[in-house]
Order: C-alpha cells, then sequence, then structure tokens
C-alpha cells in the first residue's frame, strides 16, 4: 500500500457507489481494486442510501437553527421532484412529524421508545430497555401479531399479560407458533393463551425431525409502521426479562425487504402441515403427553460438593471487611445482609476463621429470638466444622451442659440470673436479627456479657421508631449487602411485585406509631367478601395455577389467617392458617406439605416475618398494610430464596384508601434504594432502573393511591421537616456520609422551597 497520510482507505471487501472523489482516493491506494455495475434490484436503495448519508452530513454541518435545516431539505426535494416535491412543513422552523390518528379512544396513547422508522439492539442489560418493557409498549399498538418461538412459560407472559388482555379486550388477532421441543413449554399457558386470551396457536409436536430455534414477534400496524422482534429469546421470563438476550429491533419502513421475507417465512411454516392447530380442551392431553415424553430424564449422580464448603464472593468481601475493622481494634461489629445471602453462613464462617486452625477451640454465644431459628443455625455452625455434635440448645426447655458453644434464646437467657454468670465466659458472641437489640431482654444480655468479638446481624436496620441500629457500634456498619446489591449480583430469585388495587377505604381506621390498630383492622378485613373476591381475582390473573403455587400470605390477625385460609381454600385453593398458637407438630407439618405441594398457601400472622427458610416459596401475598420497611423485606424476603425451578418470585401487594399520616416510601425506598424524588418519578412513569429480572408494577388505582401518597410527604410542617433531615441523618453510615446537598437530591426538595416554607415545597407536587 503506498504511503499516503491522508489515505484512509485498507485492503478489504466494500459496497458503495463509485464517486469520482472515491475513484481518485482508490488509484492513490496503489491496490488493485475492483468494481461492476450494481444489479437492477439494489440499484434504487444503493443510490438514495448515497444521497441519505450526503444530506445527513451536509445538515450536521449547518449551524444551530432548525429552518436552514428544513429550508435546505425542501430546495434539494424541489430540485428532485420539481412542481410535484412533498415538502416538510415546519412550526417555527421545526419541521413537523405526524405522530398519529386516533378515533378517539386511548388506542395509541402510548409509543414505543425506539422511533417506528429506526432499528435497535435489545439485550436487557441493566438500566436498558428490556424486551418484556420494549414489548409492552410496541404490543400496546398493535393491529395484528404474529409470534413465533421454540416454548412458551408462564413466567414470561407474566411481564406482558396487561397488554395481552388489552389486545384481547379490542379483537386484535394474534398467531402463535410453537413446538414441544425438550418439554419447555407449560401446558397451561398455552390453553390460558388460547382459552382465554383467542390466540389462534399452531404447535408442531414432532420435534424429533423439526426443531424449532427461532424467536421472532411481528407487530403489524394499519398505519404500515410495523415492527419486528428477531433473536433469541423465547417466551419465559429470563428470555424477557433478564436472560443475557440479543433481539434486534426491525422496522418495516427503515427494512422493508427484510420485514416482508419475515412475513413470507412466518406464513411458510404457518401453512405447513407439521404445525397443527391447537384447540384448547380437545387438544390439551395431546399437548400434555407431548411434553411428557419430550422430557430428558436426568442421570443420578453423587454431588459431594457440599463436603467441601467455601464462601462465595459475597461473603468472601463481607468476611475481609470484618477482618479490616478487627485490624483497626473494632471488636464490636454489625453486618447488614439482605435476607438470602446467607447471613448464619457468613457467621460460621467468621467463626472458622476467628478459630483459625483449631476449629471450635473458641467458645461461643449465638442468640436468637426463635427456636426454629436457633436450630437452623447449630445445623449450620455443626456443618461448616464437619461436626455433627457441635453446639447446644438453650431453648424451650433444652438446657446445655458443657456451655461451650450455646445457642441460646433471648427469651431463656432473660429468665436465668445472668448476675451468676461469667461475663468473659464466651469469646465470640452473636445476636442474631440485631434490629431487635433496642429491646430491654436483648440490652441486659448485650450489657452483661463482655466476649472478645462480637458479631450483629440484620437484613434490616432501619427501624419504624427510627432507632439508628448501627449506633450500638459507634454508627459504624462493618460490611453491607442490600437488597438492591443481592438482586444485581444474582444472589437472590428476582421478584415481581404487583401492587393491586383493594378498594378498602382505612382513611378512619385508628393507628399508633405509624402503625393501623390490628384488632379494628382485623375486623374490616374478615367482613370483607368484596376484598376477598378481589383477592382472588388478582392471583387468578397473577398467578398460573394458584393450585399448586408454594405461597406465604401475611395477615393481620389470628382471625385473619383463618378467614383468608378458609376463602382459598373455598377457592380451591389448599390453605392453612398458622400463627404463634399453632403448636409446633402443626407448624412442621404445614411446611412439609406446603413443600411437597399438598399445600399451595400458609396464610400466617407474624410467624414467618424472620429466620424460617422454605426456598421453595415462589409466592408472597401481603394482606396487611405496613410502612415499616423492616416488616415489609422480612416479609418479601422468606420467597427472595433460589430454589430448583423457581426462576422468579411473584409478589401480591394490595392497597385501598389510606390515612394521610400512612406512607408507602419506606417499603418502596428499601425495594429499590431510590430516593423521593425518583420514587415520584419511578411510580408514574416505570421502574427501568430494577436489578436484572426484577419488575414493579401498579394498577391503575393502586399507581394514583401511591403517587399521591409519595407526592404528600413533601407537603408537610416544618416539623416534619425536621424529622425528614433526622431520618435521612439516622440512614447515613456516618455524620461525614450525610450532607444537606445530599438530602436535597435524595428528597426531592430545593433549598429555595425549604426556605420559603413547608406550603412551598409542598406545592411543586400538586
Amino acid at each position: 500500500m503506498a504511503d499516503d497520510p491522508n489515505n484512509d482507505m485498507a485492503p478489504g471487501l466494500y459496497e458503495t457507489p463509485l464517486t469520482e472523489e472515491l475513484q481518485a482516493r482508490v488509484e492513490r491506494t496503489g491496490l488493485e481494486a475492483t468494481s461492476k455495475p450494481i444489479p437492477a434490484e439494489r440499484r434504487d436503495a444503493a443510490l438514495s442510501g448515497s444521497v441519505q448519508r450526503t444530506l445527513r452530513e451536509h445538515l450536521s454541518a449547518l449551524p444551530e437553527a432548525p429552518r436552514k435545516a428544513v429550508y435546505t431539505t425542501n430546495e434539494i426535494l424541489r430540485q428532485i421532484a420539481g412542481p410535484s416535491a412533498q415538502l416538510v412543513t415546519d412550526s417555527r422552523g421545526d419541521p413537523l412529524e405526524l405522530q398519529s390518528l386516533t378515533d378517539g379512544r386511548p388506542r395509541y396513547a402510548t409509543r414505543p421508545l425506539t422511533p417506528l422508522n429506526e432499528s435497535t439492539l435489545i439485550t436487557n442489560a441493566r438500566r436498558d430497555e428490556s424486551l418484556a418493557q420494549a414489548l409492552n409498549l410496541e404490543l400496546a399498538t398493535a393491529d395484528r401479531v404474529d409470534l413465533l418461538c421454540a416454548f412458551v412459560k408462564w413466567s414470561g407472559i407474566q411481564s406482558i399479560m396487561d397488554t395481552l388482555a388489552m389486545l384481547h379486550e379490542q379483537g386484535v388477532p394474534v398467531r402463535l407458533l410453537t413446538t414441544t421441543y425438550m418439554g419447555a413449554t407449560d401446558a397451561t399457558a398455552i390453553h390460558r393463551l388460547a382459552d382465554e386470551l383467542g390466540f389462534q396457536v399452531k404447535v408442531n409436536y414432532n420435534t424429533g425431525t423439526t426443531r424449532l430455534h427461532a424467536k421472532s414477534w411481528m407487530i403489524y400496524r394499519n398505519s404500515g409502521f410495523h415492527t419486528a422482534f428477531i433473536g433469541s429469546s423465547n417466551l419465559s421470563h429470563a428470555a424477557m426479562v433478564d436472560g443475557l438476550e440479543w433481539n434486534f429491533r426491525v422496522s418495516a419502513v427503515n427494512e422493508p425487504a427484510l420485514f416482508s421475507k419475515l412475513g413470507t417465512a412466518f406464513d411458510t411454516y404457518w401453512d405447513d402441515p407439521k404445525f397443527e392447530p391447537y384447540l384448547p380442551d380437545r387438544d390439551d392431553e395431546r399437548l400434555a403427553t407431548s411434553l411428557k415424553q419430550a422430557v430428558a430424564q436426568p442421570g443420578r449422580h453423587f454431588d459431594a460438593a457440599f463436603l467441601d464448603i467455601q464462601p462465595q464472593p459475597h461473603q468472601r468481601i463481607m468476611l475481609d471487611d470484618l477482618a479490616h475493622e478487627r485490624q483497626q481494634d473494632f471488636h464490636r461489629n454489625l453486618v447488614v445482609a439482605a435476607t438470602g445471602t446467607g447471613k448464619t453462613v457468613l457467621a460460621a464462617l467468621d467463626y472458622l476463621r476467628l478459630c483459625g486452625d483449631k476449629p471450635g477451640s473458641l467458645s461461643l454465644l449465638f442468640v436468637a429470638h426463635r427456636k426454629e431459628i436457633l436450630e437452623q443455625a447449630r445445623s449450620t455452625y455443626a456443618h461448616m466444622l464437619n461436626d455433627a455434635n457441635f453446639g447446644e440448645l438453650l431453648v424451650g426447655g433444652e438446657h446445655p451442659t458443657e456451655h461451650r458453644h450455646v445457642f441460646a434464646s433471648v427469651q431463656s437467657l432473660s429468665r436465668m440470673n445472668l448476675d451468676a454468670l461469667d461475663p468473659t465466659a464466651f469469646d465470640v458472641m452473636v445476636i442474631d436479627e440485631f434490629h431487635h437489640a433496642e429491646a430491654a431482654t436483648y440490652r441486659r444480655i448485650l450489657d452483661h456479657f463482655q466476649p472478645r468479638e462480637l458479631l450483629g446481624l440484620t437484613a434490616t436496620p432501619e427501624r419504624a421508631d427510627g432507632v439508628n441500629v448501627a449506633s450500638f457500634f459507634g454508627d459504624r456498619i462493618a460490611s453491607e449487602l442490600r437488597l438492591w446489591d443481592a438482586l444485581d449480583g444474582d444472589l437472590l430469585a428476582p421478584f415481581h411485585y404487583f401492587v393491586q388495587w383493594d378498594d378498602t377505604d382505612l382513611r378512619g381506621v385508628k393507628a399508633s406509631g405509624g402503625e393501623y390498630q390490628a384488632g379494628e383492622l382485623s375486623r374490616l378485613y374478615t367482613d370483607n367478601d368484596g376484598r376477598s373476591r378481589l383477592v382472588l381475582a388478582a392471583m387468578r390473573h397473577r398467578i398460573l395455577d394458584p393450585t399448586r403455587m408454594k405461597a406465604l400470605a401475611f395477615c393481620v390477625s389470628v382471625e385473619h389467617a383463618h378467614y383468608m385460609a378458609d376463602v382459598l381454600s373455598q377457592a380451591g385453593v389448599p390453605s392453612v392458617a398458622l400463627s404463634g398458637q399453632s403448636c409446633r407438630e402443626i407448624r412442621e407439618a404445614a411446611i412439609r406439605d406446603l413443600r411437597e405441594g399438598r399445600l399451595a398457601c400458609l396464610c400466617t400472622v407474624d410467624l414467618f416475618n424472620e429466620g424460617i427458610d422454605i426456598p421453595s416459596i415462589d409466592t408472597v401475598i401481603m394482606l396487611r398494610p405496613t410502612q415499616s420497611a423492616t416488616i415489609f423485606l422480612q416479609q418479601l424476603g422468606r420467597g427472595l430464596r433460589r430454589a430448583p425451578g423457581k426462576s422468579v418470585l411473584t409478589v401480591l401487594d394490595f392497597v385501598g384508601h389510606q390515612r394521610e399520616d400512612f406512607s408507602f416510601e419506606p417499603r418502596l425506598r428499601a425495594l429499590t434504594g431510590q430516593g423521593r424524588k425518583q420514587l415520584v418519578d419511578s411510580v408514574e412513569k416505570g421502574f427501568s432502573e430494577l436489578p436484572a429480572g426484577c419488575e414493579i408494577q401498579f394498577d391503575k388505582m393502586s399507581q394514583k393511591e401511591v403517587l399521591k401518597n409519595v407526592k404528600r410527604q413533601l407537603a408537610t410542617t416544618t416539623l416534619r421537616l425536621v424529622d425528614e433531615f433526622a431520618n435521612y441523618a439516622r440512614r447515613s453510615a456516618s455524620p461525614t456520609e450525610y450532607s444537606l446537598r445530599r438530602f436535597l437530591a435524595e428528597s426531592g426538595l430545593t433549598l429555595g422551597s425549604i426556605l420559603a416554607g413547608p406550603s412551598s415545597a409542598a406545592s411543586r407536587w400538586r
């Protein structure tokens, strides 16, 4: 190649119209060049593309004056088409673009994020549009839809269910081509798509000779602005929301030949006799049988990985954080870790590290408030130390004999004469669920014992009463892994959080300390068949088969738990009520029945909030209002643990008219990590920055109520503004981490609005 610093042409393949300037550049390279006439079928596209590129370069070089760009464009159009030129209209220099034609119905009220005449790539990346989000916007304006995918999962349908239901209501035809490949399809999902949403479905049962790997959505619009998605995503939760997927969004305006080819290919498959029409009821048994036959039978093998337990990456970081704090001579340490990320395992690993090369050499006191928590903790430590006899229980009538490694309930310790016990008897002391530590029973224990190392564990350091749990540790948190970080790190099952309107009026219910009085609330809920019907309707809408779910329903009272268990059971969803009044045998039997599928739901009150692990829980139903972030996260956390076969946790949270002093903000902040300004935007426009795989959806009425509620937090008195800043300061790890500037950014307030008075601050949201 000739040494020409001004020549940017490299050896390789080209495909561009040859201009005089380009010919001169080619000659200067000294390389052998080939050229030939442009084929007739590509001539128009190639030449118009050349004009388009030149015009784009020219317009981008113009000064920032839209009128000049419109004038230049129209001059070129006149040169090309003469008197018949279709000139661009403008408004004060800005070119106008036709957006929609409507007959008055809200049919075309929303638009896709990507313009209809552009193409783009959807990857499900964080802080980017997921395929489910894109489809919800695209399908909303469809006049006809064709879907081609190898398998269909209910978890994928859930993400776009409301939009599909809207299409059915408006009579929009949808055709679906799918297969029984690998037995991956949910038969019930196919039935519901065909029976309830009117899909025309064809199934290829013979996957041995014809294997469908193509995945495509084709969205037709009467306006001619069709779009399509082609890529790797089947109709499943992972593919639609959080999988590492590539889906190319094609514009029919931009790529008419490609779009036409897609339509022809789909019609060819649709007419192929290998794809057989599916009719609900008639073909249900055949589909179910074919799917079962397609499932490969996995071979059995012995997995010895559990014999050598190593810290997971996030636990290794937290262990190193603890080691660093101790090097700085801090021997009282608080660890904040989201439920399901292994706090007890972390404590056991930390104990092993402290013991060094002599496992079990340090004395240990592990304190919790439930026997089930203590039994699980003892089992975890024994597992880690590979010593089935490790530890003794001090709870429920059981007493230690060696007093060396004790797992004690706070109630049992509080009944003892602590003054008779050596304060230095234990080298290591672990307090589980440390947010309870302000209680007098905990304080007695903390004030008496003087271990070499104290470790506090909690998932929820924020208390509803404003007490700063970290104050006991000098306002330090040794290591922290919040819910949103754990979800980002793929440590927990993603959640689909649906906020459902139940039309209950709570504005007259008495409240104390920000929480509704349980007795009055219970009477209101147990005498409300209308609310129960709405709960059942929401379950039917959001859950593939409520009779097969593994759910926890959190109720207000024992009476409410029994009422809801009866309601669900009568509706065909086998359920039982459990509370602190239930004996241990009944609780254990109910948990076993839930795990093994004989029960679908446990209706409970203040029993499974913390410490009890049932990883297979795939549904959480919140039937009691709370503004406590602690209670909310504890209940949510019951379903966030990963388990085989569980791709997502479904959460149904029922809300009605709330008192003015009730606040949704704490739970939304705990769920998302967002400040108030972000929350207002997210509730109003959608939560676009959630961890991969997570969704938060409001129905119309609940969105209105929650948005009004969050905005109302700014319509406050001077006293509430002072309290707001005080609470913000408590949430910060140390005084150096909070400032007025950061408070204003998080709260959505401005300094001017505060100085002008609370009423001015409130007016921003009215």
